[in-house]
């Protein structure tokens, strides 16, 4: 049977901050968009539910709870009803990849209203119990594929260390030269306002946001907006290849475009020059990443300036050890490809493969 989103939940908003719970304590979890975040002495959900991140980093982002447990008010509840289960409500969700109805450059938002027409096929309760049972176990697969990945990403940072010491105290004594002295620093241009104008979006020419950057690794291969030709007209693209460094919302995470690409203020463009390479800037930025946003002011948001970046000191090894690095990361990558065709694998990660919702 053929059902609407809203046919089968109701949508509930919540209004906990996260500076409501600090100092808390109790027997009830508390979620936000990047999992548990305290206990509490009371719950907003009797009974096991789904959530979206409705705001900010994540957006789209669809979790499962358990019952007697809240969310916080970046995040909203999707209550299931009685023809459905909140594990196969989950999947159904999940699947319907949010993040493409978000609206706003700077904090970006979705609403119920806008993803509430979503269709799809309401099996038995029985079936869904089947396809949930499915899906749990290519979860696992994907989940031990993911435990392999963050492996070879501790490994990636030792080797960092072995050859170059430790960055943060330059612990071989490296030369150190600032970041504007081994690169050209820009931020992305976003003119017009406001900047959720309907007229800038939708066209053929890619926009990154900080989720965009925040969300990838080495490279930025996907994105989940675009410009049109007015869009393009009051910003700027950016080349292939150039360094992407978020510097609100997200504090100092970095990831490669693959693609020329045009991206907000709330993101600068770093591009090497012949003392170092963006891939080994990127990976030096790994190991600042946490100090950084520690010490970002915060007004609405935290954010760090072109100033900031551009004044820090970053250990330049001799080029042919560097080299040595990148080459070492193509090699690591290479096996990271291999996991990844299998957690892309659409026999594992779309559930249309086995049962196609019916």
């Amino acid at each position: 049977m053929k059902v609407k989103l809203e046919d089968v939940c109701e949508r509930e908003s919540s209004n906990l901050k996260q500076s409501d719970i600090v100092g808390s304590s109790g027997n009830y979890p508390i979620y936000g968009a990047s999992g548990h975040i305290s206990n509490v002495d009371f719950y907003h959900q009797a009974k096991p539910y789904v959530a979206v991140v409705k705001d900010g980093a994540g957006i789209g982002r669809t979790t499962l709870h358990p019952a007697k447990s809240s969310v916080i008010g970046t995040m909203q509840y999707l209550i299931p009803k009685k023809n459905v289960l909140p594990e196969y409500l989950y999947y159904v969700v999940r699947y319907m990849h949010l993040e493409k109805y978000f609206t706003g450059a700077t904090i970006p938002h979705i609403y119920f209203k806008d993803y509430k027409n979503e269709q799809f096929n309401l099996d038995s309760l029985e079936k869904q119990k089947e396809i949930i049972d499915i899906l749990g176990k290519c979860e696992n697969v994907i989940n031990a594929r993911e435990k392999e990945l963050r492996k070879l990403d501790k490994l990636i940072k030792a080797r960092f260390v072995e050859m170059f010491g430790d960055p943060v105290s330059n612990s071989y004594g490296l030369a150190e030269f600032t970041l504007s002295e081994v690169g050209e620093l820009g931020r992305g241009v976003s003119k017009h306002r406001p900047r959720n104008d309907p007229r800038l979006l939708g066209g053929k020419y890619p926009l990154i946001q900080t989720g965009d950057v925040a969300n990838s690794e080495l490279y930025i291969t996907s994105y989940n907006s675009t410009y049109s030709e007015l869009g393009l007209k009051q910003s700027k693209m950016w080349d292939k290849g150039t360094l992407c460094i978020t510097i609100a919302a997200n504090i100092a995470k970095t990831a490669i475009l693959e693609m020329d690409a045009c991206f907000p203020d709330s993101v600068v463009g770093f591009n090497a020059n012949e003392k170092t390479s963006n891939i080994f800037i990127h990976f030096w930025f790994s190991f600042f990443q946490k100090i950084l946003e520690s010490q970002a002011p915060e007004s609405a948001q935290k954010n760090i300036n072109l100033k900031i970046l551009s004044e820090l000191k970053v250990i330049v090894p001799e080029k042919n050890k560097q080299d040595e690095f990148v080459e070492f990361i193509k090699q690591v990558n290479k096996s990271k490809f291999d996991y990844l065709l299998i957690i892309s694998n659409p026999y594992i990660q779309n559930p249309n493969f086995a049962v196609k919702w019916s």
